[in-house]
């Protein structure tokens, strides 16, 4: 096949020279046998190992392993940066050192998010006093920056940062939801503005087709609850309370209180995931014994219970059950299932060790702080009978 592929170059750059020759462009004296031997030299090079087209940047390799970076690390995450001719990873330092991040922060900022060593000093500036708006000190900066850096580093746009501040502070959320929002979901200050703009929209359009009267309060309330709204699509949104009115059957009266409440907390999963979600948990219930209106109100005082995947959902209601709790007490106290499989069963451990008596006593014991449930059993162990 490379032969004809050959043959059929040489014929055609002939014909080129042919032609050539005919207008008087190119010497006679151009042979074939010179143009077999230019194919050739051409072919034999092209075989050869070529260099990278944009080899890594050896000083500033250099540079982050003197700074103690994981450039292993680094390279994995953005390995276009260590290709870069110009990087600023001497000011970055500088600059963080000014506010208070040791070696060590500055490393583990450089290691998991490259990106940061782009930022010029008057850009990092201009970021630091914006999220001063939010923040405190710049203690509380650095923290953040050393917990995710990606929520100070990812945007270059510091105007888009500005104005969708100004935006989400005109909705009346207030600093500590901001810092939240900061902290939890960053890629919503980089989002465009008309992006978040797009989001408050529909969330007010719900309120409204729902009958709700305040649909500022609204929107501002379901970004309280769920600070991974904004950077969800709002078909997705609209997907999931179309779900929820499909399976609950419930009113428009219903629905707003319930998104409201903790059904906001829900609205940011994938539609299949809580379609999934809500198939397994009915499946489970009827198999225990369960209505349909034990479902609906298990889901309306608890819908996280929809966040939970089918299989770990089905392993703590079985250790709740065999741990001597009833189906009855587990819809009256939902919230149980928030802990994990391996503290349901410790709990259930300890409390069978000092003969606790769930339908006695009921569960809430099981709802406590690690502090009050500590203490509950050391009281249970010293007067059984209490």
């Amino acid at each position: 096949m490379s032969a004809v592929t050959g043959v059929r170059a040489l014929l055609g750059l002939h014909r080129s020279v042919t032609l050539q020759r005919s207008f008087g462009l190119i010497p006679v004296q151009l042979t074939s046998s010179c143009l077999l031997r230019r194919l050739c030299s051409s072919a034999t090079e092209s075989n050869e190992p070529k260099p990278p087209p944009n080899p890594e940047n050896e000083s500033l390799l250099e540079n982050l392993n003197l700074m103690g970076v994981d450039v292993k690390m680094a390279r994995k995450r953005q390995p276009g940066v260590l290709r870069k001719a110009f990087t600023n990873e001497q000011g970055l330092a500088q600059f963080l050192r000014g506010k208070g991040a040791s070696r060590k922060v500055i490393a583990g900022i450089i290691s998991r998010y490259p990106r940061a060593i782009t930022r010029s000093i008057e850009h990092l500036d201009e970021r630091w006093e914006l999220w001063k708006n939010i923040f405190k000190t710049d203690a509380e900066i650095v923290n953040i920056l050393d917990r995710s850096p990606e929520s100070f580093f990812r945007s270059s746009d510091n105007e888009n940062l500005e104005k969708n501040i100004t935006f989400l502070t005109s909705l009346g959320l207030n600093t500590k939801d901001l810092h939240r929002l900061l902290t939890t979901a960053p890629r919503t200050f980089s989002n465009s503005l008309e992006l978040n703009k797009q989001m408050v929209e529909c969330l007010e359009d719900i309120c409204a087709e729902l009958g709700g009267t305040n649909p500022e309060q609204f929107a501002k309330t379901i970004i309280s609850r769920n600070l991974y709204i904004l950077i969800r699509s709002t078909k997705r949104v609209k997907s999931n309370i179309d779900v929820l009115r499909a399976f609950l059957k419930v009113s428009d009266s219903e629905l707003l209180a319930l998104l409201q409440g903790p059904g906001a907390e829900i609205l940011d999963l994938s539609n299949e995931y809580l379609k999934k979600n809500f198939n397994s948990l009915q499946e489970k219930m009827v198999s225990l014994g369960c209505r349909k209106t034990d479902i609906k109100k298990l889901i309306i005082s608890y819908p996280m219970v929809l966040y939970i995947g089918p299989d770990t959902l089905s392993v703590k209601l079985d250790c709740l059950l065999k741990g001597g709790i009833t189906m009855k007490q587990i819809l009256e106290k939902p919230k149980v299932l928030d802990y994990s499989t391996k503290n349901i069963t410790g709990r259930l451990e300890e409390l069978q060790r000092v003969g606790y008596d769930f339908q006695k006593y009921g569960i809430n014991v099981l709802d406590s702080s690690r502090k009050r449930f500590v203490a509950k059993i050391e009281k249970l162990s010293a007067s059984p009978d209490d």
